[in-house]
């Protein structure tokens, strides 16, 4: 885990392995961004030039690496791009800087420490930098031998942030929430990149076990004969062809002075080979994948603990391994959901809806103020917005709205999706209530009319599917590593930030 840090240190006296800066692209080329003051005076007010000399431009994403000058303890500087140079009065957005820092901290994989001299220009600056450094930073080597070869590279060690204040309540605030966050977020990329044979159902409910243990969040497990018993007849229904039973997940945050109380639904297929309507070769590889909305949920309700944030969170992970068997769903069967409807299935790789559907049942139970469930859920949505993109749905256009502008705070794309009334009669079943698929065309928004049949009346509701940001099969970029994202997760925590001032609902 890297370690995260403030410093007043002046640049040439802090011991490091690297000097990372700000370079932005100008009007008529690269532009020194702020924080780098003491390392163009090393260079006699030529950084500019040589940074230029050496092909730098500024542009998003870019590093370019030289020799730190005489006077610095630290050996090299890393200079990275922040893209476009802000207009006359105005700052470096915090996306901006989330980006820079994540690719600084992934260029110096294999360090022990790095001192980020990036612009500051208030405390929220300095969190935006330290989520983008330790997003950047992640790796996933826990199935890796890399001690034979001496081929791997660790992340990097340790974060300094100069011209942060160490003693200053905003900045130590900024600093924490970021370190919980992300540490949470990365725990989320974790487990979805955890191959399925090692993360089953059972496996991923010990772990949020666990962890509610260790931060104060009350837990309950419903196993096969619990959730017989209650009569979850869509999570049973997913997980009936495994050998590995599913779960229904609760965890519960609660805090004395909480007015509000939010649920997070998430959809947890821990593999998910299409069951009985097998996926074919070529879309099954990443499949591991389709846990993502419960990962994220999870993620979310330990880093809204780790805040003790003033309001009322409950996660509900919605688990199941999708395989097909002599014992699995069939096409056409028909299943008691544990609301008392009943659903044609007919294709069992649109199975995600069907857990979910419990889920926001079981979540509609509580009465929260809203329910907002997230889920890898259609591939109509990558179609739709891409692959770096969520969309998001919902039965009240005001949350809508607010949900895709948290987002946007947070650094997270997304799109507003509608949910038209017309699509549903094509979920019409002459043998139940409803069938679990619709028309092809709009299949996404489809999904989410499906969902919207399993929320208690009157209960504010939203639907984030993540499909496909939440996992990067691209290369690396910003604060992304290739892999699972943990896509949703800031989101979450934004809400429940914003619900905690009062200033959501």
């Amino acid at each position: 885990m890297t370690a995260l840090t403030l410093s007043t240190a002046a640049a040439p006296g802090l011991r490091a392995d690297a000097i990372v800066i700000g370079v932005a692209k100008g009007a008529k080329g690269p532009v020194v961004a702020p924080g780098a003051e003491a390392l163009d005076k090393a260079y006699d007010g030529r950084l500019v030039g040589v940074l230029e000399t050496l092909g730098a431009s500024g542009g998003e994403g870019e590093v370019t690496k030289l020799p730190a000058p005489s006077g610095f303890k630290a050996p090299l500087v890393v200079a990275v791009g922040l893209g476009a140079e802000p207009e006359k009065g105005a700052e470096y957005g915090a996306e901006a800087l989330r980006k820079a820092a994540g690719v600084a901290a992934r260029a110096l994989a294999g360090s022990k420490k790095a001192a980020f001299a990036l612009p500051l220009a208030d405390a929220a600056d300095a969190g935006a930098v330290a989520e983008g450094a330790l997003l950047g930073a992640y790796s996933f080597d826990a199935y890796k031998d890399s001690g034979k070869d001496g081929k791997g590279k660790g992340p990097l060690g340790e974060v300094t942030l100069l011209g942060g204040k160490p003693r200053d309540k905003a900045f130590k605030a900024a600093i924490e929430r970021a370190a919980a966050v992300t540490e949470e977020l990365n725990r989320a990329r974790d487990l979805i990149n955890t191959p399925p044979n090692d993360l089953n159902p059972e496996a991923f409910a010990a772990v949020a076990q666990v962890a509610a243990k260790e931060h104060g969040i009350k837990v309950q497990v419903l196993d096969e004969k619990a959730l017989q018993k209650g009569g979850y007849g869509g999570i049973l229904g997913v997980g009936a062809g495994s050998a590995a039973g599913p779960r229904l997940v609760k965890l519960s945050y609660t805090h004395s002075k909480a007015k509000k109380h939010l649920a997070f639904v998430g959809k947890g297929i821990t593999y998910d080979s299409g069951g009985i309507s097998l996926k074919p070769a070529g879309h099954n590889e990443t499949m591991k994948c389709d846990m993502s909305g419960a990962a994220a949920v999870f993620a979310a309700v330990v880093a809204v603990a780790r805040l003790g944030l003033p309001v009322n969170v409950t996660g509900w992970l919605a688990l199941a391994e999708n395989m097909p068997s002599g014992s699995a769903t069939r096409p056409g069967d028909v299943l008691r959901m544990y609301s008392g409807k009943t659903v044609e299935v007919l294709n069992t790789d649109a199975e995600g809806r069907l857990v979910l559907a419990d889920a926001l049942w079981a979540a509609s139970q509580e009465n929260p103020d809203a329910i907002v469930d997230v889920a890898t859920l259609t591939g109509a949505m990558v179609l739709a917005l891409g692959n770096r993109t969520f969309g998001v749905m919902a039965n009240d256009d005001a949350f809508r709205t607010a949900i895709v502008e948290a987002a946007e705070e947070v650094g997270e794309a997304s799109w507003p999706m509608p949910l038209p009334d017309h699509l549903r009669k094509g979920m019409d079943s002459p043998t139940a209530d409803i069938a679990n698929m619709g028309e092809r065309m709009g299949g996404g928004l489809v999904a989410g009319l499906f969902l919207r049949e399993f929320v208690g009346e009157g209960i504010t509701w939203a639907h984030l599917d993540i499909a496909g940001p939440a996992f990067n099969e691209q290369g690396p970029f910003g604060y992304t590593p290739k892999g699972g994202t943990g896509s949703g997760v800031r989101t979450l925590v934004r809400l429940a930030e914003l619900t905690a001032a009062g200033d959501l609902g």
